[in-house]
């Protein structure tokens, strides 16, 4: 896929995150951590610059999504400890575990939906290398489809726009 279907695979794998996060009451947070998906959702593609790195091979795997969202988590426990955000659950180090956990689903999260949006095309993707060899395709377009990836990228915005103003009409009716 193109940089809009990233952009849209990653904010549809958030949505579901950022619905929660809302609905807790941290609209700004979600805000925020859909902002970060952005910033990182071009991530994996960063290996067609770097020599000597086959495209869709490392940076393309769990592992690296998981190294990812290690480094985003070790971030949000920083910034909660430092800014000293209470998020309902005491001090900031509650605060600081918090936006750990959030940071590292929000990595994890991103990378692995650019893995899957890789996965649609013909070309594929082989996320379990190199321990597994098994390439993934479901062959359903072609990463320059302009359809495909504006459809996917539309996708993430109104998943991600339910999430942000849909959750209070949601717990309502839950309720």
């Amino acid at each position: 896929m193109y940089r809009y279907g990233h952009y849209g695979a990653g904010l549809l794998v958030y949505a579901p995150l950022a619905f929660v996060v809302t609905g807790l009451g941290f609209r700004q947070l979600a805000l925020g951590g859909a902002l970060v998906v952005v910033a990182l959702a071009m991530l994996p593609d960063q290996d067609q610059r770097v020599p000597l790195v086959p495209h869709r091979g490392p940076t393309h795997t769990v592992w690296f999504a998981l190294l990812v969202g290690g480094a985003c988590g070790y971030l949000g426990l920083l910034a909660g400890q430092r800014t000293g955000i209470d998020l309902g659950v005491g001090q900031s180090f509650g605060a600081g575990v918090g936006l750990g956990v959030f940071g590292f689903l929000l990595g994890t999260l991103t990378i692995g939906s650019h893995i899957a949006a890789d996965a649609l095309t013909p070309m594929g993707v082989r996320p379990f290398s190199p321990l597994v060899s098994k390439k993934y395709s479901y062959n359903l377009t072609r990463a320059s489809n302009p359809i495909s990836n504006y459809l996917l990228f539309l996708m993430g915005v109104f998943g991600l726009t339910v999430a942000l103003f849909g959750t209070q009409n949601v717990l309502h009716w839950i309720r």
